[in-house]
Order: C-alpha cells, then structure tokens, then sequence
C-alpha cells in the first residue's frame, strides 16, 4: 500500500473513530505498528491531524485523534484525487474488456465460421458484465 493511501485510510478512520491507538489502527489497516506510528507522526507534523488529552490521565488510551480544518480539507482533495484514479482505471478496464471481446469473437469466427458466437451470446442472453459494458 503507498503512503498516500495509507495516510488516507489512516484520516477516514479516525474521522469515524478518533479514539483508536495506532495499535488498532494498525489491525484496521493491516500494516505493522511501526508503519502505522509512521504515518500517524507525518500526519501529525504537517498539521492534518492532532493529538488531543480527552482525559486527564496519564493512561495513553486517555488519547485520541482529531482531524484538523487543514486535514478535513486535505482528505477531500485526496477523496477527489482517488476517485479521479480510480475512474480513469475504470474506463481503462472498460475498454480492454471491449477489445478482448472483440478479438475473441473474431477469433472464434476464423477458427468456426459456422459458430455464430460463444457462451451466452450464442444464445442470445448477455451476461452480467456485457450489461455493465
């Protein structure tokens, strides 16, 4: 997982649950403790989040996490930047799945001139992924 990524799942998940150690962060995420410490201190230190005593107590479960106005705004702008990737990844896989459809019938055509299509386009039904396509 990048840092970018993480640091990301790292804010949504203290946005929900502000109270969670890094321990338990670190079982969310499932990434070592030391990764997790890692990137809730770069987290901290360029001001997205902030670590607040919601108890006076020497216990350090006394602690918990809290996403700052810059860190609000700065987890939007990653939500933006993801969804972005991940949309231009969609349509990527969109086409590719177009292409391989494209070739497999032209392949199965000069293979079997006399097999009209395959699987459930011979017989007449598309299949879930050719409705989503």
């Amino acid at each position: 997982m990048i840092k970018q990524e993480l640091e990301y799942r790292v804010m949504q998940l203290l946005e929900r649950q502000p109270d969670l150690t890094q321990r338990q962060l670190s079982q969310k995420l499932g990434v070592s403790l030391g990764k997790t410490h890692y990137i809730v201190k770069s987290l901290v230190d360029i001001g997205w989040i902030k670590l607040g005593n919601f108890r006076r107590s020497n216990n350090k479960l006394g602690y918990m996490y809290l996403l700052t106005p810059q860190g609000i705004v700065e987890k939007t702008a990653i939500t933006t930047r993801f969804l972005a990737r991940k949309q231009q990844e969609y349509e990527a896989l969109r086409e590719e799945i177009k292409l391989l459809r494209k070739e497999l019938k032209r392949q199965s055509w000069e293979q079997n001139p006399d097999m009209v299509n395959l699987g459930s386009i011979k017989a007449g039904k598309s299949s879930v992924m050719e409705e989503d396509f």
